[in-house]
């Protein structure tokens, strides 16, 4: 089957990654997928142009608004995979509220709709029957030839590693991960004792709000910004790293905490409802409601090993039983299968 495959493919961020993942567990079904970037079109004719142009017989988005919008009216079948963005944000904004409810609409009048959500979803009466809900699947690998000295030498850290504790807030930087959230907190923290530093990694979303981040970080002791990192790379960080921080405003389901905790690294993450269906606090990670409890909580486990060790083992044991990689390729693979069947093939 020939697949339109939507989605924002910004190099090294979330959607990127899961879109990536997506396409190889289509193609391992001997499905041809046709994978482009959302923002490259403007309005569904110029995706008209491209599903004949490609004998496309049914497509697949990542976000409601970003892709789903430009898949309507053209008579074939079609997915759409929820993130975060579309639930916690893009459904207060009232025009992008409005432009996805006419998705719906079309999914309620035409029977050749499926959705499959990775994150928290408010039922839609226009989808009853049509919700698949797949927990992300996660899968690690970290490049074994990662210099780990280099990079503190590139985060002008200074320190032995024996005695070093890097926390690392894994974003693209833009408003709604809140990366200066702790910040603060966290210099002060770090001048009583300068072995712990805080790391952000990631990409540069938001240009306006990049060059505020860059300026506080610039000015802030014991915190320091590096830019985005191949996928193995990153994974290498991570699994040397101390812990991982995230601290958003909102989340669907964070891939940086699901891969810390099959990498063995403890979570200590924001206390907001996407996080919080992920991370138990104190079983398979730490949940923080604002930036005082984050020190509490991250002093507590750089003097408890015994809470570190616990909490990395049920978070480990919670990813492989909650989010298989084996378990989202089927349910993909399920999904266009239905997909296929809608096309009369």
């Amino acid at each position: 089957m020939r697949l339109l495959f939507l989605a924002v493919l910004r190099p090294h961020t979330g959607n990127a990654v899961t879109a990536e993942r997506v396409r190889d567990h289509l193609e391992a079904a001997g499905h041809i997928c046709i994978l482009k970037d959302a923002f490259d079109f403007e309005s569904p004719s110029e995706i008209a142009n491209l599903i004949a142009a490609e004998n496309v017989e049914a497509a697949l988005a990542l976000h409601l608004y970003r892709g789903g919008r430009l898949l309507q009216g053209h008579g074939i079948p079609f997915g759409v995979i929820f993130g975060g963005t579309d639930l916690n944000e893009d459904v207060n904004q009232g025009e992008k509220n409005k432009v996805m409810g006419k998705v719906l609409e079309e999914a309620r009048k035409r029977d050749r709709f499926h959705w499959l959500s990775h994150a928290r979803f408010v039922a839609q009466p226009h989808a009853k029957g049509k919700i698949y809900v797949q927990s992300q699947g996660i899968a690690t690998v970290p490049n074994p030839a990662f210099d780990w000295d280099a990079f503190l030498q590139r985060s002008e850290i200074n320190q032995s590693a024996d005695n070093l504790h890097v926390f690392l807030l894994i974003c693209g930087l833009r408003q709604v991960k809140d990366p200066l959230y702790v910040v603060d907190v966290f210099s002060e923290w770090h001048q009583e004792e300068p072995n712990v530093y805080l790391v952000i990694v990631g990409p540069e979303v938001d240009p306006v709000f990049t060059r505020e981040v860059k300026a506080k970080v610039r000015r802030t002791a014991g915190v320091r910004l590096i830019g985005e990192m191949p996928q193995g790379d990153l994974h290498a960080v991570m699994k040397s790293c101390f812990v991982v921080v995230n601290s958003s405003v909102s989340e669907g389901m964070s891939a940086a905490i699901l891969e810390a905790m099959d990498l063995e690294v403890p979570v200590l993450a924001r206390n907001i409802p996407g996080n919080a269906a992920v991370v138990e606090h104190g079983v398979t990670g730490l949940l923080f409601s604002e930036p005082q409890e984050f020190v509490q909580l991250a002093k507590r486990l750089v003097r408890d090993p015994a809470l570190e060790k616990e909490i990395v083992a049920n978070g480990r044991e919670y990813v492989r039983t909650h989010h298989s990689w084996q378990a989202e390729r089927d349910t993909y693979q399920r999904l266009v299968r239905m997909l296929e069947g809608s096309s009369g093939h």
